[in-house]
């Protein structure tokens, strides 16, 4: 005997399934993370998620200039130091964070908020800021695709950089 399914019930298993994709269990936007030995057992990690370009306009398309961003996809971008540090020439003390950007075509923000385990949008955490600092912004030589950020180390830290499309947003970090 066959058994026949329904159209509702065929349409109720697409909508779940893609709603499982877009949460991170079909990985369009997979989690990655990065950090950096900043010396004397001082340690930054940020784990976000990594979305592709995949053909699209990123910067001023996309992720539009001069708004609130997530930062990466899915939950939002945390930023986890075990020591005071300065970042960009403000001080964060130790601890968990939560980090989002305003991008331009030539100049970036970088905003340490003290609110940790949101979803990422809608921006709604003003109140919670410790600090927006600026972030140099450089034109990569090829398009990245994946969504990346890294640490390089620097002269007494790291430069936490965000690659993307053609564009590199960086800030340096320094242990206090």
């Amino acid at each position: 005997m066959r058994k026949r399914v329904s159209l509702p019930t065929i349409v109720a298993v697409l909508l779940t399934t893609a709603a499982f994709a877009q949460m991170g269990d079909g990985k369009p936007s997979p989690a990655a993370s990065a950090s950096c030995d900043a010396g004397g057992g001082k340690t930054i990690k940020t784990d976000y998620s990594s979305p592709r370009m995949k053909g699209r306009k990123i910067y001023g398309g996309l992720v539009p200039y001069g708004e609130v961003w997530r930062t990466g996809a899915n939950s939002a971008t945390t930023f986890v130091t075990s020591a005071d540090v300065n970042v960009g020439g403000k001080g964060v003390p130790a601890g968990s964070y939560t980090i989002f950007t305003v991008p331009a075509a030539d100049k970036w923000t970088l905003i340490i908020n003290k609110k940790t385990g949101e979803w990422g949008i809608p921006y709604t955490y003003e109140g919670d800021e410790f600090a927006r600092v600026d972030m140099k912004v450089s034109k990569l030589p090829a398009p990245v695709e994946n969504f990346t950020i890294a640490y390089d180390k620097s002269m007494g830290g790291c430069t936490l950089r965000i690659d993307w499309e053609t564009t590199r947003a960086s800030v340096d970090i320094t242990a206090k």
